[in-house]
């Protein structure tokens, strides 16, 4: 493993081993209410156009509000964790989260609630990268560590894929509000438990946050995504287009010239020269771009062409919503056998056949043909690819920047997603046009998934090339 830096040790945790497996529990329950908020609102997203007058472009910023600050502001959070104090960090980003989460379900306008939702993605940036750092102190390194990463991962996955049902339940029997207001009983549990059994850890250093660094970043991705909004209105050569492009690339080329120059970056640039590090996520990058957006298109796929009700879509889902969690659960123990680097390929490449069997759909198919089988395929190679991912992105770093390589792991994955939501997004309604038949609805759903299955066959590549075959310890 690369040494610590001076001034980068990490205090150590002292937990006790009775104990282990509360903390796994409190770290684990706030990683899946963050990503479970990525796809819980996709169901309710019909209901909520009707309840608060917002248009199509509206609807999608109510998922990208949250993942872009959710994304943009992680590896703020996870530096934070590390200065700060992880417990401390976990209660702060929880508890913004939490009253975010309750605003929203009382919004009254479409601004209130998108507003509410890039309060509720900050809360999440800064609670997320302290679940793993905290379980990973928490877990010995070694085969329990490897387990409980596969838990979290699992628990991860679930959320995304529970989000699904979870929203198609709380609409059809209450509003959905609740998809939101759901959180404030459940986040002040975990509230508790957390303030009970997590210890206390930081790095012994005491830098500055780099800020700028942070509103560099986050204003790029905000900018540049809502540039490829653009482009289903204006086309990609308008002015109205080209400005917001070039302005979210020049704030992200302007956040490098920070990171690059600030004493105390934000995402020192060294750790891009780390292998497994840098190639880790930029794979995670590359099938988040895809992968995030699954969930998206199937609900309105099940809802817009196929008739079903927010609970029907939800229970649609049940069966990739399992496999994830299997696919994350049982990558721990083929990682040893496989080799970290192939288990990671063969995940992407059972995926990309699922995005390949979707993008064949029709506006009459049977369900298994359409929802189920394909839905298997491609969530249980999103799994598999997950863990070995994420072992191999943090096996590059020095204790002290654990928290920062852990929010880097999230950010790539939720910045792809981010993007590539409104990349695909935009593609598929290009497609459809003005229509909003079923067949037409079908041709831009089928779009999207064939665009990203491409996505996913590009990122096997550069898994083969770049990854290193196993985690360094």
């Amino acid at each position: 493993m690369v040494q610590a830096p001076p001034n980068t040790a990490a205090i150590p945790t002292r937990t006790k081993p009775t104990r282990t497996w509360l903390v796994l529990l409190a770290a684990c329950a706030g990683q899946f209410l963050v990503v479970l908020d990525v796809s819980v609102v996709n169901v309710a997203l019909p209901s909520m156009r009707t309840g608060l007058g917002m248009t199509p472009t509206g609807l999608q910023w109510v998922v990208n509000a949250y993942s872009i600050a959710y994304a943009g502001f992680m590896l703020l959070g996870g530096r934070a964790g590390d200065l700060f104090g992880r417990k401390r960090m976990f209660l702060v980003g929880l508890g913004l989260f939490t009253a975010a989460s309750l605003a929203g379900g009382l919004a009254q306008e479409g601004w209130q609630l998108l507003l509410a939702r890039g309060v509720q993605g900050l809360g999440a940036a800064v609670l997320a990268p302290s679940t793993l750092t905290i379980l990973t102190a928490a877990v010995p390194e070694g085969a329990a560590r490897t387990r409980a990463i596969g838990t979290w991962a699992a628990v991860g996955a679930g959320g995304g894929a529970a989000g699904g049902l979870v929203g198609g339940v709380l609409t059809d029997a209450l509003s959905w509000r609740w998809v939101l207001l759901i959180n404030v009983p459940v986040g002040a549990l975990v509230l508790t438990g957390a303030t009970l059994w997590i210890t206390e850890s930081r790095a012994a250093t005491r830098n500055r946050l780099d800020l700028p660094g942070a509103v560099a970043v986050t204003g790029g991705l905000a900018v540049l995504a809502y540039g490829i909004v653009q482009t289903e209105r204006s086309g990609w050569t308008a002015p109205g287009t080209l400005a917001p492009l070039l302005g979210g690339l020049a704030l992200l080329g302007a956040f490098l010239a920070v990171e690059a120059r600030a004493a105390a970056p934000l995402m020192p640039l060294r750790l891009l020269r780390i292998r497994a590090v840098s190639s880790a996520n930029v794979v995670m990058f590359a099938c988040g771009s895809a992968t995030f957006c699954t969930w998206y298109f199937m609900t309105l796929y099940a809802q817009n062409v196929l008739g079903y009700t927010p609970l029907g879509a939800g229970l649609a889902l049940i069966p990739s919503s399992l496999s994830i969690v299997f696919g994350a659960k049982i990558a721990p123990r083929l990682m040893p056998v496989t080799g970290t680097r192939n288990l990671t390929v063969i995940g992407l490449l059972i995926a990309a056949a699922g995005f390949g069997w979707q993008s064949t759909m029709h506006a009459h198919d049977p369900y298994w043909m359409s929802i189920l089988v394909p839905g298997v395929l491609m969530m249980t190679g999103a799994g598999l690819a997950t863990t070995p991912l994420a072992s191999l992105a943090t096996s590059g770093a020095a204790p002290g920047e654990a928290g920062l390589v852990s929010g880097l792991v999230n950010t790539s994955r939720t910045m792809g997603g981010a993007l590539g939501l409104a990349i695909l997004s935009t593609a598929a309604t290009a497609r459809t046009g003005d229509s909003l038949t079923p067949e037409a609805l079908t041709e831009g759903y089928a779009l999207a998934f064939r665009t990203g299955g491409f996505v996913l066959l590009a990122s096997t590549v550069i898994a083969l090339v770049w990854l290193p075959r196993t985690a360094r310890r």
